[in-house]
């Protein structure tokens, strides 16, 4: 039996994360290693996909060992970079149109259609760049309206009539080329099928409101094996546009969690998917009892890790680097400190910028861990910034950070978070009229 380290590669490495990854029970069997840094990769203001990828292959060339694995938990471009590259290092992984009919919205839904009709919301692409577009939208108001690859709800509308799309829509052509360019580039590289019908990154999809319970099995496909260890909840705000928290384990009836699981291996073994990890997001309509697919993540998702550290005792890292190298998962379930835990998106709901006065201070911040030492905190805004320097926010607010919490009922964990805010108060004032762009 071969002994040594095997040398896993984190596709848009981040300290934070990279101490997740390096709790997993047999980390001691692995060397983990940076493969490019997420300042590099992630939240950019302009994705260089070549120039990336081409970096990357000079690391992994100029290493003096084995490549053994390649993981990602982020989004785009990560993911797609990582099947292009595990294909070319001859690593597990799902194919690039794998990846792509998850993450091409148009394309997944297309895909979904196929072998879920019942669980598929209208849907139809829109040029947001063709003078004729609102009327060729085939929906009924009220729609969403989102790019064709997006993350963290960034350009993302709710539609109600047609002063609103024009609004969106003049947005959007400002700004969706940051992403879709560069995607372009990536389904460049793929094989795609005709009826794409050249729906591009630079495309919409309009599709039927649903709403519901959101919950969002995540798992992985193993040579072939579908497994599955854990649900969440995405629970929105009052809004009932921005998500207030991701909260494990789910709360909604298990006879709707096993159909939403039972969903997912059929549409994923539709798409081909094999040896990657998974999220697929539902909204279950409690008057109806359909369920709807919202979107499908091939990988795991960053913003589960806590949850599954405080409740289970162990990171869905551990799942990301057995399933890149091929062997079993060790998770195990319910042998954390807690029964609940969630990640909170402390908001300030406004669609003007503001420069943050005040944020929480070093004493502020003490208290809570003194109070909460379990209770993490991620600042997304930092004091003498202005709310649009943070990055990929949806249209109707700003995080200004994210909360960690446990409980041992849902109550003390929700009862904990707000307890935490007491300790991270934030102020704001309006941009001086002279730096207003």
């Amino acid at each position: 039996m071969d002994q040594r380290q095997k040398n896993i590669f984190i596709l848009g490495y981040d300290e934070r994360h990279g101490q997740d990854v390096r709790k997993i029970p047999d980390a001691d069997a692995f060397c983990f290693h940076p493969l490019l840094d997420a300042d590099e990769v992630i939240h950019q203001k302009n994705f260089y996909i070549d120039d990336k990828l081409e970096k990357a292959r000079d690391v992994l060339r100029s290493f003096d060992g084995t490549v053994d694995g390649i993981i990602c938990h982020w989004d785009f471009p990560a993911t797609s970079m990582a099947a292009i590259l595990c294909a070319e290092f001859g690593l597990l992984s799902p194919s690039l149109e794998a990846v792509l009919k998850c993450s091409h919205k148009y394309w997944s839904r297309l895909e979904q259609q196929a072998v879920v009709p019942e669980a598929t919301p209208g849907f139809c692409a829109v040029d947001p760049f063709d003078e004729n577009a609102p009327d060729k939208i085939t929906l009924d108001y009220p729609f969403w309206i989102k790019p064709i690859k997006g993350y963290g709800s960034t350009l993302g509308f709710r539609i109600n009539n047609r002063r609103e799309l024009d609004h969106a829509l003049d947005v959007i052509k400002e700004r969706i080329k940051r992403i879709g360019d560069p995607f372009n580039r990536i389904l460049e590289k793929a094989d795609l099928p005709p009826e794409l019908g050249g729906v591009d990154g630079n495309y919409l999809i309009a599709e039927k409101l649903v709403h519901g319970w959101e919950f969002a099995p995540e798992g992985y496909i193993q040579h072939g094996e579908f497994h599955v260890h854990g649900v969440i909840d995405m629970v929105r705000d009052k809004n009932r546009k921005s998500f207030l928290r991701y909260e494990y384990p789910s709360q909604a009836p298990r006879r709707i969690q096993d159909r939403g699981i039972a969903m997912a291996e059929k549409v994923l073994r539709q798409i081909g998917f094999d040896n990657g990890c998974f999220n697929m997001e539902f909204f279950w309509d409690e008057d109806s009892d359909d369920l709807w697919i919202i979107e499908i993540n091939p990988r795991i998702s960053q913003s589960h890790c806590y949850q599954f550290e405080m409740v289970d005792g162990m990171s869905n890292h551990e799942i990301a680097v057995h399933v890149a190298l091929g062997d079993s998962p060790q998770f195990q379930h319910r042998s954390g400190p807690y029964r609940h835990a969630a990640k909170f998106l402390l908001r300030h709901y406004t669609q003007q910028d503001a420069v943050v006065d005040r944020a929480p201070n070093d004493e502020e911040i003490s208290r809570l861990a003194e109070l909460q030492p379990d209770t993490e905190v991620v600042f997304k805004a930092q004091e003498g910034m202005r709310l649009s320097e943070i990055p990929d926010q949806d249209p109707y607010s700003y995080i200004l950070a994210e909360v960690h919490v446990a409980g041992k009922t849902q109550h003390e964990m929700v009862k904990r978070y707000h307890e935490a805010l007491e300790w991270l108060p934030f102020e704001f004032s309006p941009v001086p009229d002279d730096e207003e762009t």
